[in-house]
This record gives C-alpha cells, sequence and structure tokens, in this order.
C-alpha cells in the first residue's frame, strides 16, 4: 500500500500474499487507511487554503435510490475538501490551465449536511487559524471564516470552479478517478478511510521513506472500527 501513489484492491493483496480468505486482508487494509487518516489529523492546514465541497456516488443500502443530484443527493456523500495552495517560484513556464501555484498539504472530511455548523466544526479541527481560506459564494463557510485570519468568497460559476480554485478540483478529480478505476463499488461506511489513503499519499508524494513512517503510524495510534465518526 506504500509502493505506488495510487491504491490495491483487496482482491489483489490477498492475490500477491497467498491468503486463502478476502475478509481478514479486506479488514487489515481498513485498518491501515484509518491509521493513514489519524497520523493526519494531528497536523493543521495553514497559509491559503482553497475548499469546496465535493459529491462522491456510494452505496447505502438503507438509503433511497434517487436520481437527485449535487447538494442533498441521496445517492451521494458530501466532503469537504482542502487544498493548500503554495507560491513557488519555478525557472520552466507552466503551461496553459496549469495552475500558478503549487499544492502543499490537502484533507478530505466526510459531512452530514453542508449546514454552517457542520462545516464551521469539521473546519476548526483542520484548519489553523492563520489561515487565508478562499471559498466560492456557499453561505455556510462565512461561520467558519470568522475564526480563521481571511476568508475571501469567490464568484465562482460553476464552468469556472476549476480555475478559481484549481488544486481543490484536480485533488477532487483525481480522487475520483481513482476510486473508479481500483475499487469501482464504495460504501458510504468506508469512504473516508479510502480518502485517508488518498491524502496520505498526495501530502507525501515526495517522501522516499513512506513505508517506514506508515509502520510508525500504525504503532502510534489505536484503532477504532469504522475509524472516527464525522460530521
Amino acid at each position: 500500500m506504500s509502493s505506488t501513489k495510487k491504491s490495491f484492491s483487496a482482491k489483489e493483496v490477498q492475490r500477491q500474499s497467498g491468503h486463502c480468505r478476502y475478509q481478514p486482508v479486506w479488514e487489515m487494509m481498513h485498518k491501515i487507511r484509518a491509521m493513514m487518516g489519524l497520523r493526519d489529523d494531528t497536523y493543521q492546514l495553514n497559509g491559503r487554503v482553497g475548499a469546496d465541497e465535493a459529491f462522491f456516488v456510494t452505496v447505502d443500502e438503507n438509503r433511497p435510490d434517487t436520481l437527485k443530484r449535487g447538494r442533498g443527493s441521496e445517492r451521494q456523500t458530501t466532503v469537504m475538501v482542502l487544498a493548500e495552495s503554495k507560491v513557488k517560484e519555478s525557472r520552466k513556464p507552466k503551461k496553459p490551465g496549469r495552475p500558478t501555484t503549487a499544492l502543499g498539504h490537502i484533507k478530505m472530511k466526510l459531512m452530514r449536511s453542508t449546514t454552517a455548523d457542520t462545516i464551521s466544526e469539521k473546519g476548526k479541527k483542520t484548519l489553523d487559524t492563520g489561515t487565508d481560506l478562499v471559498t466560492d459564494g456557499f453561505p455556510s463557510y462565512n461561520e467558519l471564516g470568522k475564526d480563521l485570519r481571511s476568508h475571501t468568497r469567490l464568484k465562482v460559476p460553476p464552468k469556472e470552479a476549476g480555475k478559481l480554485l484549481p488544486w481543490v478540483h484536480i485533488e477532487i478529480a483525481n480522487a475520483k478517478r481513482l476510486l473508479l478505476d481500483i475499487h469501482h463499488r464504495i460504501d458510504s461506511d468506508f469512504l473516508e478511510n479510502y480518502l485517508n489513503e488518498f491524502c496520505y499519499k498526495a501530502n507525501r508524494k515526495y517522501f522516499d521513506d513512506i513505508f517506514d513512517r506508515l509502520i510508525i503510524a500504525c504503532l502510534s495510534f489505536r484503532w477504532n472500527w469504522l475509524g472516527k465518526t464525522y460530521g
């Protein structure tokens, strides 16, 4: 799980390890993903941070299968995505359409709703008070912005969101593509664990010793089934 920036399915790990049963391998991998999330929770984002919501299609047998889309859809799980953007001098000119800043660290947190109270509660745990927050005009972010150094609200037409909040939407697209390619079908109860793995690897993409760091993380925290509650 630390050897590639992508991911492995439990079935593939079972095949490569020669284990005769699927369930223990699946449980082991979710324990590791939970530890990744707990490790990243010890850090807060700071500086200039973009934030937006993403909607991941998930499976939940207890909810109706409706065709409603976007905010409030019963077919999708809401995730708050936060991405640091840092000014980085480069001798090479940026390709057209690419962000002019460098990506810092990212976090993705599940939310039961997009109310101001829920966003504020999640954001306070994730962001340092010295953060310069950048969001669209969604009013639920206003309460969170009061506790930070600054809050910039952009009027973002849907087609322009990727340009005004570039790293947020690049990472949303990367996460959705990875989950679709590797896991195909995600249960809503375990989506946060998969996102923990994605963020953990993205935040350490330039590190050479991810395996050692992951072993330390697994020894440093106590695992709890289903990880943390959210929202």
